[in-house]
């Protein structure tokens, strides 16, 4: 199965790798898979720092393709409210839903992914 690897994890990876010791099996298995927002939330950082070889190795893995359903993302964010879990942002109801899409697990640091 497919694994969208969340930013939290790159971020880990990239500084200590304390807590993504799975990305390397991942990596080399190529069952990893990114999307476009978790791009936008990784590339301008990386590009400031001048890491173009990270941002070329990131552009390698397989892209997930977005399908918004706006609906659902509203229908999930009213659920999250109602059940008092107000820190969750809407680029992770996206990234939920498009691992949901694509029967992708995801991986990440985040533990509002789990609810």
């Amino acid at each position: 199965m497919r694994v969208l690897i969340d930013t939290s994890i790159w971020i880990d990876y990239f500084k200590s790798g304390n807590n993504s010791n799975e990305l390397d099996e991942l990596l080399d298995d190529n069952l990893l898979v990114i999307n476009n927002i978790i791009l936008a939330e990784l590339v301008p950082f990386l590009a400031v720092k001048k890491q173009l070889k990270v941002i070329d190795l990131l552009s390698n893995i397989n892209l997930l393709p977005l399908q918004i359903d706006w609906p659902q993302i509203i229908r999930w964010q009213t659920l999250c409210l109602s059940k008092g879990h107000n820190g969750i942002g809407i680029p992770d109801l996206l990234i939920a839903q498009n691992s949901l899409q694509h029967n992708c697990k995801i991986y990440s640091l985040d533990k509002h992914f789990r609810l």
